[in-house]
């Protein structure tokens, strides 16, 4: 892994010096260390305890000709499953865009709506059962259609299935998704909803109705996100996750924020694999962020305790009677911005 950070950074720095002819837009390196405290039942659980790299990223943005843009993100401290370098790779597509129209393949965010999962998991701290669960980048081909205005956009897409690599199947079954995404932004209110059809096996679909939601209101901001989770119809309102977050901006520097989530599983036929049945599991808690740079956000750290309880399956992320502190910094670095010395 070291050999191939130090290769990698070379050939970035070695692009961003000719940014410019090659239309260059981005390219940015991001990380985040955190130290973490996480008891059960009072009981300390050691192995999650300690210093934490959370986060390595790499992202590259830009255009290949006029119309034709590209984009890259690589996770330079996730494992590969089967030693396979795309495995640590959370998208990289090529779009053509035309008038309101954008056509886009490769490796995709896949299109499920809610803004928990819309953000970039190192903007996270604490999450839902749900988000833990979710294999959120797939590839595929999506088709975008924007109004004149940019404040709506529909995409229908194509994907591989999140769950093709379920341990309940064989590896590399092909299994798909299908996905209808509304992305709206509209002066205090912002939208990210979506139906989806999942294979979960072959031949058989989970359907998800994802409705994300966004108010902002001066200083606060409130992240508002319900999805239900359905093998039939007759499960409608069994199967659902509640996001729910508020955030306070006081100063230009600090950020407060609450957030609760809840995920319950009381459906009897098996289908979901990300809360499994019998699953129960709300996590409230809070924290701060703050932005020692002045008129800069590259440079951030963090404070945050959640805590986390009621009924959960053997197989669940989130544990009863679960408590996570958490403190870190994150730093985020402009590549293209390096300056040399003379």
């Amino acid at each position: 892994m070291k050999h191939l950070f130090t290769t990698i950074l070379a050939a970035l720095i070695t692009l961003s010096a000719a940014g410019q002819e090659s239309r260059l837009h981005k390219l940015d390196l991001e990380a985040r260390v955190d130290y973490m405290q996480e008891y059960q039942s009072e009981a300390k659980f050691n192995d999650a305890s300690g210093f934490k790299g959370k986060y390595l990223n790499i992202r590259i943005d830009g255009d290949l000709v006029e119309n034709v843009s590209y984009s890259y993100r690589q996770r330079l401290n996730k494992p590969s499953k089967d030693a396979t370098f795309f495995d640590a790779t959370d998208w990289i597509t090529i779009s053509y865009r035309l008038d309101n129209w954008t056509v886009s393949g490769g490796k995709q965010v896949v299109g499920i709506g809610g803004f928990e999962y819309d953000g970039a998991p190192i903007d996270l701290y604490f999450c839902s059962e749900y988000w833990n669960n979710i294999a959120c980048y797939q590839y595929g081909a999506s088709l975008a259609w924007e109004t004149n205005s940019r404040n709506d956009k529909l995409m229908f897409q194509f994907c591989e299935s999140p769950f093709r690599r379920n341990a309940l199947n064989t590896e590399n079954k092909e299994m798909f998704a299908y996905n209808i995404m509304w992305t709206g932004s509209h002066g205090l209110y912002s939208s990210l909803y979506s139906l989806n059809f999942i294979e979960y096996l072959p031949g058989k679909f989970i359907n998800y109705l994802a409705l994300g939601n966004r108010f902002t209101i001066g200083d606060f901001r409130i992240d508002l996100d319900f999805m239900n989770r359905a093998v039939s119809a007759k499960d409608f309102g069994k199967d659902f996750s509640v996001m729910c977050e508020l955030k306070w901006f006081p100063l230009k520097r600090l950020d407060i924020f609450a957030k609760a989530t809840h995920d319950r599983n009381l459906s009897e036929e098996a289908g979901d694999w990300c809360v499994a049945p019998g699953t129960s599991i709300t996590r409230i808690g809070g924290g701060i962020e703050y932005y020692p740079v002045k008129d800069s956000k590259a440079l951030r750290l963090h404070l945050n305790c959640c805590y986390t309880y009621g009924k959960v399956a053997e197989t669940t992320v989130l544990k009863d009677k679960q408590t996570i502190i958490d403190a870190g910094i994150t730093w985020k670095m402009n590549m293209l911005n390096l300056k040399r010395k003379q």
